[in-house]
């Protein structure tokens, strides 16, 4: 079984800021080191899912909006890792 790391699917665990800001990943933690909240991790808490590859919508814009941001984006990386934890559930 996959251990689900994020909401929408980003691998902390490759995350150059995880130990820099002592992140223990958004599905620890209530509010995010980079604001006050993250929509993507909102939306999902709000319908009680562990990603988005859970949800109905899925991948909807919102989770393609921040899979495909040009500056900040990983061109659907995080899609791809929600779909497989939806498989290996």
């Amino acid at each position: 079984m996959a251990k689900i790391e994020s909401r929408c699917g980003l691998l902390c665990s490759a995350c150059g800021y995880r130990e820099q800001m002592n992140c223990a990943g958004c599905v620890s933690i209530s509010r995010p080191f980079w604001g006050e909240s993250c929509p993507v991790k909102s939306c999902c808490e709000e319908k009680d899912l562990a990603h988005c590859g859970q949800c109905g919508d899925f991948p909807c814009a919102l989770l393609r909006q921040f899979a495909y941001d040009e500056n900040q984006g990983d061109g659907g990386e995080r899609i791809r890792t929600c779909e497989m934890w939806k498989r290996e559930a």
